[in-house]
């Protein structure tokens, strides 16, 4: 059965969501291929923050990106019919006088007066260490992204536009304005693979850095917080006395497997954060792929103009995908140019 679509998707994490739903919204068809074998996006905390609080500076288009993300998932939500936005405030344990005068030097800038809270709090809270107070974000919240990905994969298999299989380059037919693979013809492939593209041979020259990261999840009645702890690590609340703790990072293992070592180093960096006894239920790992410049790979294959890359979202996937899918298609079908701080072309030689 031959099948004609505007666009094939390779991938279904964060950046293939956000490119898929856009096609939606502009009634464009398409399919989607999925094999589930990266698993980042099941893994994110799906945090969205806009600053970073190690220098307590803004991220890169930070504020742009919540104001068009909150409408986005909100949207979501009601055609998925899931609750997917979680809104806590961020709490920031000072770990010496420093932080605190860090955090005064930050209110000089002006996007980040929008979340950063002026004073500094010296209340104690049960169970936390915060022996130098607390700085408090707030207007942030978390997107429950393993919630995302699986309940637009089952909209997309109810529409008939999900195939569960591994796409295969060496059935890529390339012609001028048009793609055939098997049966399908298309306008254009997004490939949208995470770690996978390094497999790509038409976009691994791209310098794709794979961070694995690990979390563990705890339950600890004892722990009555509504907010997300950032201390040695971070804390995140789920449901019924249940967090999310991590995030390691590990530059040389590039299995999707939980680790011992990585569970150790978690508790071990949780002692520093908090007093109460815990258990841990659950452990999950995934790959990152990261860019040395913190900024996406989105762009055109210089030879094939029918190949096109939406990669390397980073640990603030949730905040970004749908600013930048939202460019991406407006680059592809209205001529609209392409933020030169994503464009692949940074790295064409």
């Amino acid at each position: 059965m031959n099948i004609e679509v505007d666009y094939i998707i390779v991938g279904l994490g964060l950046a293939g969501i956000s490119f898929a739903e856009i096609l939606e919204r502009n009634n464009k068809s398409f399919v989607v291929f999925e094999n589930n074998s990266q698993t980042s996006s099941l893994v994110a905390g799906g945090v969205y923050n806009p600053v970073i609080l190690k220098r307590f500076n803004a991220a890169w288009n930070g504020h742009k990106q919540i104001e068009r993300s909150k409408s986005f998932y909100k949207s979501l939500e009601k055609k998925l019919n899931v609750k997917l936005d979680h809104k806590f405030s961020i709490k920031k344990a000072f770990t010496s006088i420093g932080d605190e005068n860090n955090w005064f030097l930050a209110l000089d800038k002006p996007t980040l007066l929008n979340y950063m809270m002026p004073e500094i709090s010296k209340e104690k809270i049960d169970g936390i260490i915060g022996d130098f107070g607390f700085g408090e974000l707030k207007g942030t919240g978390r997107i429950d992204t393993e919630l995302l990905v699986k309940s637009y994969r089952e909209y997309l298999k109810n529409s008939n536009k999900l195939l569960e299989e591994t796409f295969n380059y060496d059935k890529l037919n390339i012609s001028e304005n048009r793609i055939n693979y098997k049966s399908i013809k298309a306008k254009k492939v997004i490939f949208c693979e995470g770690f996978g593209i390094t497999e790509n041979p038409f976009f691994n020259y791209l310098p794709l850095n794979e961070a694995k990261g690990e979390t563990i999840i705890i339950h600890a009645p004892g722990l009555k917080i509504d907010f997300l702890l950032k201390s040695s690590v971070f804390v995140m609340p789920l449901q019924k006395d249940h967090y999310r703790v991590g995030a390691t990072f590990n530059w040389t293992d590039k299995t999707c497997k939980p680790t011992k070592e990585a569970r150790e180093e978690l508790e071990e960096k949780l002692k520093k954060a908090i007093t109460v006894p815990y258990t841990v239920v659950d452990q999950t790992a995934g790959i990152r792929p990261t860019v040395n410049d913190r900024r996406p790979l989105v762009g055109i294959h210089s030879k094939y103009k029918e190949l096109v890359v939406l990669n390397g979202l980073g640990t603030r996937g949730v905040m970004i995908g749908p600013t930048i899918a939202n460019n991406l298609f407006n680059h592809l079908e209205k001529g609209e140019e392409l933020d030169k701080e994503i464009d692949i072309k940074r790295f064409n030689t």
